[in-house]
């Protein structure tokens, strides 16, 4: 029997359930929220990160959001916003954004799946890796941007400079 004559039921993969394994297997804080909800604690370099994943099966998305507290000077806000497009300029995958209501840093993106597709724990481990590697990335720019009144093209320089060697 050939690999292409074996059929998985998509409805018996929930994307959720893989999240919470991944969780476990990292020893990250988590609550399943709703069976088709997840949120999460993980720790990085510069600071903690808050992520939830969401299973739209009307959409075929899974979807990733990850926040982390911020709250910058009224009057560094343009200057966030454009440190904000430059570093949505560099990835390629997700995006940020800034929710100045709740004083938040989000970080998102969408896993479609359409046409009965399945995510590996694979994919979503490098989807959640991802996130937390873009905001560990760019928290050093948007917070030279808005605490220590840096060009936010000079931020975002300093912030996609990878050091190599050993000190």
């Amino acid at each position: 029997m050939a690999v292409s004559d074996v059929y998985i039921d998509a409805d018996d993969i929930d994307p959720i359930d893989l999240v919470e394994s991944i969780a476990e297997h990292h020893e990250w804080e988590f609550d399943r929220i709703a069976h088709d909800q997840i949120a999460m604690a993980v720790e990085g370099q510069w600071r903690g990160y808050a992520l939830t994943l969401s299973w739209s099966a009307y959409d075929q998305t899974l979807r990733l959001i990850c926040t982390f507290e911020m709250e910058p000077p009224e009057h560094r806000i343009g200057a966030l916003y454009e440190t904000l497009n430059h570093a949505n300029d560099q990835i390629w995958a997700g995006s940020f954004t800034w929710w100045g209501e709740q004083k938040m840093m989000v970080y998102r993106y969408g896993l479609i799946l359409a046409g009965e597709q399945i995510a590996s724990p694979e994919q979503i481990d490098t989807m959640i890796n991802a996130a937390v590697l873009s905001c560990e990335r760019f928290f050093p720019a948007f917070q030279l941007a808005t605490w220590a009144e840096r060009d936010p093209t000079e931020a975002i320089r300093i912030a996609i400079t990878e050091a190599y060697g050993r000190a």
